[in-house]
């Protein structure tokens, strides 16, 4: 029998912040999944990406797109990730066809995405190249994650704008109750706790599984610091004739937030607005039934 929470989950998901399920993407038989770079975020995955559309590979996905993508796909990863993390049967397998559906437009992946769900990827596209992407200092890290994954002290603005616009809902939902807790081991605890107490030892982990799970010939453990001539020697590339991208630091974190903040956060003010709006209208016709002031 399914527990009150998750009935209250359930509600909320269905019914009150349900977003239509988009088409599902179609891959193209000329357009083959080809790289996946399955290093943990804050690992220079938007450099890479950058890195491999300068190469030539149209879409890279990036973290980032399940927040901006349009039509929107975030609740679909977090359907993805709790058939992984919430697995029934304690086995789960994705299929290619069911990562196609949100990312068939892509030839390479990047960050979230290929970090969560880097070993089902790996066996669903056993023919593409991965790319460990990792940063040397651990520490350096750690100190990135916690600051710019967490959000430091506005993330109480991430947790109470959410529940009044219904895609910071799913944005909110699948990174920082799906996505992120799963991949960081936040069993009994908060994303909060879960990545300062998790971070370091799940990164060591992640890295094990990968070399454990990749042929070599099909590997490269790669830092942005190695940049073009590692990753172009691996994918078989020319080294293009300008300075490798570096993007995403902490000024671009700070500008993503802000411009998804300018997206939806407008409509989530607005729809407060409404609601203090009817609750003073109501409030008010009660208060005047009650003291006689409207109705004798």
């Amino acid at each position: 029998m399914p527990s009150l929470t998750s009935w209250y989950w359930h509600f909320l998901e269905n019914h009150i912040y349900r977003i239509p399920q988009p088409p599902p993407r179609q891959r193209p038989a000329n357009k083959p999944l080809q790289v996946i770079c399955v290093g943990l975020p804050r690992s220079g995955t938007e450099s890479l990406q950058h890195a491999l559309l300068t190469l030539g590979y149209t879409h890279t996905y990036h973290g980032w797109d399940i927040l901006f993508d349009q039509p929107y796909y975030a609740q679909e990863w977090a359907k993805l990730g709790r058939k992984k993390f919430f697995a029934q049967n304690g086995d789960c397998e994705t299929s290619a066809a069911e990562f196609d559906a949100l990312l068939g437009h892509s030839v390479a992946v990047t960050d979230t995405a290929s970090s969560v769900f880097a070993s089902e990827m790996i066996r669903a596209f056993p023919e593409a190249k991965a790319v460990l992407n990792v940063r040397r200092d651990l520490d350096a890290w750690h100190a990135s994650a916690v600051k710019n994954l967490l959000g430091g002290a506005e993330m109480w603005v991430f947790w109470f704008f959410p529940w009044w616009n219904r895609e910071l809902f799913w944005a909110y939902h699948a990174y920082h109750r799906i996505l992120f807790p799963g991949l960081f081991r936040c069993v009994g605890g908060s994303f909060d706790v879960g990545i300062r107490r998790n971070g370091k030892w799940v990164y060591r982990e992640h890295c094990a599984m990968i070399r454990g799970l990749v042929p070599k010939e099909r590997l490269l453990e790669w830092s942005v610091e190695d940049g073009w001539e590692p990753l172009c020697e691996f994918l078989g590339k020319e080294v293009p004739g300008e300075k490798f991208p570096r993007t995403n630091d902490a000024a671009g974190f700070e500008g993503r937030k802000n411009k998804m903040m300018q997206m939806w956060f407008g409509g989530a003010l607005l729809n407060i607005a409404k609601a203090v709006a009817i609750v003073g209208i109501i409030g008010g016709l009660l208060w005047g039934w009650r003291t006689g002031k409207l109705w004798p």
